[in-house]
């Protein structure tokens, strides 16, 4: 059974928490692993990554099936995961930043992100939908629709103090705040977009129904402003990652010789303006 992770504390907190320490080097292993869990079939989807773009791995949705972002942490000890879906916090709302409050995982935990929090206790369900009817678009973010990524700190461990034998000459000066922006993670060399690729994206993460999902809150004291590990995942239907060059072509299920009586594996919903 998948514990639920604790949820952290306010962005004000975090900011006052975060240690003014150097940035460790990225580990050649994720500290924490990503997935996405189609929820309507309960498979992992598969990543497929795209010629010539180096880090650059796809999935592909399915139009109107839930989804859940799989958390994985593969160290012993507890990390903070700052997740951010088409570029929006999936905490707070706000416009992702490596800054903003998380997801604490315990040492070797593993957790499956349903939804959007709305409350401690439940989430608005992550749901594959068309563009302009995702979450981000319809509060006027639509500018990183397509994309799930993470951010992930590790936790600073604080020694204990032993009091000097003799008072100090001065008192040591307060450490500044942080900025409240955290470091930009490295402009990828995959930026420029390939003539293909700059098709318009057409799916997006919409905001779906609410579900039980309580969470509690703890307290972290990141180890960097900046963070250890930064991941994402790009998605997208499978006749854009097809026209694209992700996938091949043609792609299975979605091969169609003619007139099917199963086309689709689940009732569609209505237009809207149905009943």
């Amino acid at each position: 059974m998948i514990r639920r992770p604790s949820l952290h504390l306010p962005l004000v907190l975090a900011l006052a928490l975060t240690s003014a320490a150097a940035c460790s080097p990225l580990s050649a292993r994720d500290l924490v692993g990503l997935d996405i869990i189609d929820r309507d079939t309960g498979q992992v989807l598969p990543e497929y990554g795209q010629h010539g773009q180096r880090g650059q791995d796809w999935v592909a949705g399915v139009p109107g099936h839930r989804y859940s972002v799989r958390l994985i942490n593969t160290t012993g000890e507890r990390v903070l995961v700052v997740l951010s879906v088409d570029g929006v916090n999936a905490v707070s709302g706000q416009t992702a930043s490596a800054s903003q409050g998380g997801y604490v995982l315990d040492p070797w935990e593993t957790a499956e992100i349903a939804g959007w929090r709305k409350s401690l206790d439940d989430v608005a369900q992550f749901l594959f939908t068309d563009l302009p009817d995702s979450y981000a678009a319809r509060t006027g973010r639509p500018d990183d629709v397509g994309v799930i990524g993470i951010a992930v700190f590790k936790e600073r461990h604080v020694q204990p103090y032993y009091a000097p034998t003799a008072p100090p000459i001065a008192s040591n000066r307060a450490r500044q705040e942080a900025s409240g922006k955290a470091a930009a993670p490295a402009a990828s060399a995959d930026r420029a977009m390939s003539q293909a690729e700059a098709m318009p994206q057409q799916l997006g993460t919409g905001h779906g129904e609410r579900e039980w999902a309580p969470v509690g809150q703890t307290e972290f004291v990141r180890a960097s402003r900046s963070p250890q590990q930064v991941s994402q995942l790009r998605y997208d239907d499978a006749d854009h990652l097809v026209a694209i060059g992700v996938l091949p072509r043609p792609y299975p299920p979605y091969v169609q010789s003619g007139p099917r009586a199963f086309p689709n594996g689940f009732v569609a919903d209505p237009p809207r303006g149905w009943r």
